[in-house]
């Protein structure tokens, strides 16, 4: 087994479990590391604060919080880790700023798009 360096880490956040399944398989078709899934704002923060993640994806739908409100408190904790959100309305001004995401995908997206979102390396041709 070859060391390719360290690898990329993940916490997906969403209500619905359909999407952090499918936010999950996304993230280790690419090559992160799924280290936790949160539900509510409060599990998210814990889990970056405990695990250090190197990237949050988020679906707009959370329980017991918003998504403005959890970006904060993450920068918070983790001042340098990438976001992406993943929503289903095209009005994305309450996310903008300092403690705006990284990337705001708008659902549906090509995996293309996700990819180019969190930062994927392109698959190198062999």
């Amino acid at each position: 087994m070859s060391d390719s360096g360290p690898v990329a880490t993940a916490v997906v956040i969403a209500a619905d479990l359909d999407i952090r399944v499918l936010l999950r398989g996304l993230l280790r078709l690419h090559h992160f590391r799924v280290v936790g899934e949160a539900e509510t704002e409060a599990e998210a923060v814990q889990l970056v604060r405990s695990q250090h993640p190197n990237l949050l994806v988020l679906d707009t739908n959370i329980a017991n919080g918003s998504v403005a409100t959890l970006l904060a408190s993450v920068r918070r904790v983790s001042p340098d880790i990438r976001s992406v959100v993943v929503t289903q309305d095209s009005h994305t001004s309450t996310l903008e700023g300092p403690s705006g995401p990284s990337a705001v995908l708008k659902r549906p997206f090509r995996v293309r798009d996700f990819a180019e979102a969190v930062g994927a390396s392109p698959p190198t041709p062999g």
